[in-house]
């Protein structure tokens, strides 16, 4: 593990404490092998003032729902260091008191929360203090002797505490058993099964011992033949059975999840290990990480429904060994799996969760790897696991979380979507907490798409080969499909029947019609696994209003509406919902330059406004307005309805 101190730019930080520790807080928040997405905790002691001018001593502690690769000032929480220390010579303190009594002696209202470690910080006598997870250091102690292995490594320079329950009782424990220790003697602290601390009276000092410290017990995996190397073998595929799969997690949680399929080498092999089920079901690195991972991930064979089944099950036996009568029961999916010869899945109510899961699986993986090699992988025993994870303290955080968007979870595909109604639509979508997949033939939409819930695919939709590409893609991208948005389409110049070239009658079936067919032909067996599944098919005003001068582009669309017509009694018995929208005058796409609204407006007699306007409300109709009434159809609002056909055209005399 290498330092990652820079003179430059750490000179520019020695004169402010703070921005100090905002800085060595960074370093150890780009390294994923010491903490990982919120994991870990930084403090610094500095003086500062009060109201009254008096000299205050105050503990700088990072803040609830900051992470150290990110964090900045406002995310250190500055508390009272006279009530930590004071605090901690209480015999016994709840946790849900204890972050009162801190949030009560915090010298700005405002700041976050203070870690529940802030005793822990606040009691160690040193100004700078760094506390880690680091993989190294809790592989070791996953171990059997993983205590007299700690202490093989680093002799007397590290001060050993027993497994204990994160908060107050930790705080506690460490207070106790140093009264009349030596702390100038000690490097750090070892917290078995925990995590690992360092300390000094400069930012530097402590960060690189950390550094030093992690490094020491990698060497120990490496001169052991404990940090093994993953066998290189490709991943099985099967997309139907990953739909499945998602859809029975989904099930079983109770909502829609996306998940985030892992088929690199090292996940694959985890996956073949004859003895992985048992492997993965001892317990995760650290209990923190039971929060996001649940104790133990299912295991996905030939049935997948059965696996989850069999999962609620023994979660519910774990649940009823370990309760004191008073607790409810989380929900018992499962956060992630063993897919044996096809990689791992960890599953998320956003992209991003998914992948935060991911992240600290991939890390569990190669530390169960490496103690097996050292000695035999050993987690907590399931009771201290199960404290963790209904500790009250994240009992009262699942109580204050707040409503989930409507699509929460869900999975669309949106076609013609780099630009107009079909961009709107990809915006609403995600904005209703959907993860979508942008499909166009413009190259741009790979980089026009951004984010962990978006995926931009380039795609002609009148190629069959590329549809079912797309659709591939989309599928292994998140896992399933729930939404279609079927939405690319092409306008042509009025031309009459007579005059009507071959080539324009030719290219709008196949862009209007036939591509809408071909889609949805692809989607189908992934949307009968999808969660409330749906598919909104963008048509026209020119439907049950036909103009002269656009016969390609009007029976196109009289034929894609009728296919969604046929599609809701196909598709009904499977629960998937087929409805059509119309929209009229959408003057915000890419068709619509200024020259040709002029022209337009011109030849009514009417201006650029007037003309923008000329329905029966008197109302503009934009891209974004067809977007949410789609987004609408998608969702729970429109759950019981299918097989109809809503104009969205602000009222046009005739149609109505």
């Amino acid at each position: 593990m290498q330092s990652l101190w820079d003179d430059q730019q750490a000179a520019a930080f020695q004169a402010d404490p703070l921005a100090m520790r905002v800085y060595t807080s960074r370093l150890l928040g780009r390294n994923p092998d010491l903490v990982l997405h919120g994991g870990g905790n930084t403090s610094v002691k500095a003086e500062t003032r009060d109201l009254f001018d008096d000299p205050l001593e105050v503990l700088y502690v990072k803040g609830s729902g900051w992470d150290l690769a990110t964090i900045e000032a406002p995310g250190f929480a500055p508390v009272r260091l006279d009530v930590l220390q004071r605090m901690a010579q209480l015999p016994e303190l709840g946790d849900t008191e204890m972050v009162r009594a801190q949030r009560a002696a915090m010298t700005d209202p405002n700041a976050p929360n203070p870690s529940v470690e802030a005793i822990l910080h606040a009691i160690i006598p040193f100004r700078f203090v760094d506390h880690t997870h680091a993989d190294a250091v809790v592989t070791v102690c996953n171990t059997p002797g993983g205590e007299a292995r700690i202490r093989e490594i680093y002799g007397e320079r590290v001060f050993i505490i027993p497994y204990v329950m994160p908060g107050f009782v930790l705080a506690r424990k460490v207070f106790e058993m140093t009264q009349g220790l030596d702390w100038s003697k000690l490097e750090g602290l070892v917290l078995m099964n925990h995590g690992i601390f360092s300390f000094a009276d400069d930012g530097r000092e402590s960060y690189e011992r950390m550094i030093r410290l992690v490094s020491q017990a990698e060497d120990y995996l490496a001169r052991h033949n404990a940090l093994v190397s993953p066998a290189r073998v490709e991943a099985q595929q099967d997309l139907p059975m990953l739909a499945r799969i998602r859809k029975a997690v989904s099930a079983a949680r109770g909502h829609a999840l996306t998940l985030r399929w892992d088929r690199d080498p090292a996940s694959v092999d985890f996956s073949n290990l004859s003895q992985v089920e048992d492997l993965a079901g001892r317990g995760p690195l650290t209990p923190d990480h039971v929060i996001r991972t649940k104790r133990t991930p299912v295991v996905i064979g030939a049935d997948p429904e059965a696996a989850v089944d069999y999962y609620q099950r023994e979660y519910a036996s774990y649940f009823a060994c370990h309760t004191d009568g008073n607790l409810t029961p989380l929900n018992p999916a499962p956060c992630w799996a063993v897919w044996p010869g096809f990689g791992t899945l960890s599953f998320g109510r956003s992209m991003q969760e998914a992948g935060i899961i991911g992240d600290i699986k991939d890390h569990s993986i190669q530390a169960i790897r490496n103690a097996e090699a050292l000695g035999g992988w050993r987690a907590l025993p399931e009771k201290d696991i199960f404290e963790v994870e209904y500790w009250e303290l994240e009992q009262a955080k699942l109580r204050k979380a707040a409503a989930a968007p409507p699509l929460q979870g869900q999975i669309a595909l949106v076609t013609g979507a780099a630009s107009g109604i079909g961009k709107a639509c990809v915006e609403a979508l995600r904005g209703q907490g959907a993860a979508v997949a942008a499909v166009d033939l413009n190259p741009a939409i790979r980089e026009q798409i951004l984010g962990p819930d978006a995926l931009g695919l380039v795609c002609d939709v009148t190629d069959p080969a590329q549809v079912q590409t797309a659709v591939a893609d989309t599928v292994r991208a998140f896992g399933g499909l729930d939404i279609l948005v079927s939405n690319a389409g092409a306008f042509f110049a009025s031309e009459t029947i007579e005059d009507l070239p071959a080539a324009t009658w030719d290219t709008s079936l196949a862009v209007n019609l036939s591509a809408h067919q071909r889609f949805l032909q692809a989607c189908i067996p992934y949307l009968k696994q999808g969660l409330n599944p749906a598919v909104v098919m963008i048509a026209s005003k020119n439907v049950p209003a036909p103009g002269p001068g656009a016969a390609a582009y009007s029976v196109a669309k009289a034929g894609q509406t009728q296919l969604a017509r046929v599609a809701a009694l196909e598709l009904g018995p499977f629960g998937i919902r087929v409805n059509t929208l119309h929209p009229n005058a959408v003057f915000d796409t890419a068709i619509w330059t200024d020259a040709v609204l002029a022209k337009r407006a011109e030849h009514y007699g009417l201006t650029v406004e007037q003309y923008k306007c000329n329905n029966l409300l008197n109302t503009e109709v934009r891209s974004a307005d067809v977007a949410a009434l789609a987004c609408a159809l998608a969702g729970p609002l429109f759950a019981k309805t299918t097989g109809a056909q809503l104009p969205v055209d602000g009222g046009n005399e005739r149609v109505v």
